[in-house]
């Protein structure tokens, strides 16, 4: 089983390394071909922060292992909000846009319940998945008017002058490297992962959940804690909210596109309701510290403690 763990070690490693610049070489061929930073930054970038999830979804999906798809974009979820949220929180205060509670949490709560639609036969077939994508297409329209109107940017500065930066040729390349490196990435992950699932006699849904949900979700939670310990934290729920939302429209229905996935129903009646649960706490948490204007270090330990007994309760379902 040692070449299963080494190959989600590397396959993680190589992932996480290979999306962000295949991230920043689609983005800035897009600027080349003269598509507006705007609408640069509300579908690649915004997208590319759930490439990780994505193609990892497509290879489950295509080796016949698709509930590891639909663990992982359940799971990255709740990792999102639990564990990402809750260890910001308790390293400092979160302040809180309040402008998210008017339009990007309810978008969040409707597309998180309109997932439960989907799944509710469990199955996930082409229907499914269109009804997602187009979901996914009304939410880009309701955030490009958005921020047409606000005018404020949807990148950070660091970001837009990386891609603006970056010549044709080696935007090309990094379009071309990140894509292969992707694909390999991801196929070492799932086939560890498979392999782990196997020896250890969990379901590839578990698997999902727990190893590949958390590995894709580092990279939030490493920038999270950074920008906390440094101040500048302000834009973590608003990224947690965005991750999440393409997660389910994004991620989701990538095995209903490329298979008719049956759904264990334990994803539906445990981990689905796990993922609403803690989306409607982080709703309710932001109107119970909508006056005080950040969210603290007691929800913090709340959703931390409430992920790690998650994982236990996992757990003990598979030494029952």
């Amino acid at each position: 089983m040692y070449y299963e763990i080494g190959a989600i070690i590397v396959g993680l490693i190589f992932l996480v390394w290979s999306a962000d610049k295949f991230v920043i070489g689609a983005a800035a061929t897009a600027r080349h071909l003269g598509m507006s930073p705007l609408l640069v930054g509300l579908t690649i970038v915004a997208i590319g922060t759930s490439a990780p999830e994505m193609f990892v979804s497509a290879i489950a999906s295509l080796d016949g292992v698709g509930n590891l798809a639909i663990g992982n974009a359940i799971g990255s979820n709740i990792t999102n909000i639990a564990l990402v949220l809750g260890i910001t929180a308790l390293v400092a205060p979160i302040p809180l846009q309040k402008s998210l509670l008017k339009k990007e949490l309810p978008l969040l709560m409707m597309i998180t319940l309109l997932a439960g639609v989907v799944l509710i036969d469990l199955e996930l077939n082409l229907v499914d998945a269109l009804i997602l994508i187009a979901a996914l297409v009304f939410a880009l329209f309701l955030m490009f008017q958005q921020s047409s109107e606000s005018g404020e940017s949807v990148m950070d500065e660091d970001e837009a002058a990386e891609i603006e930066s970056t010549s044709t040729a080696k935007a090309t390349f990094w379009l071309i490297a990140g894509l292969a490196v992707l694909m390999a990435s991801s196929k070492a992950l799932v086939w560890g992962a498979s392999g782990v699932a196997t020896a250890f006699g969990v379901s590839d849904l578990v698997i999902g959940l727990t190893i590949v949900a958390i590995g894709t979700s580092l990279p939030e939670l490493a920038a999270s804690v950074a920008s906390a310990l440094k101040g500048h934290h302000d834009i973590a729920i608003g990224n947690v909210i965005g991750s999440n939302i393409f997660n389910l429209l994004a991620v989701m229905p990538i095995p209903g596109i490329l298979a008719v996935t049956a759904v264990e129903p334990m994803a539906l009646y445990r981990d689905y309701m796990v993922m609403a649960g803690a989306t409607f706490l982080l709703l309710l948490f932001f109107v119970i510290c909508y006056r005080k204007g950040t969210l603290g270090r007691l929800p913090g330990i709340l959703l931390t403690a409430g992920y790690f007994g998650y994982l236990s309760t996992l757990f003990l379902a598979y030494q029952a």
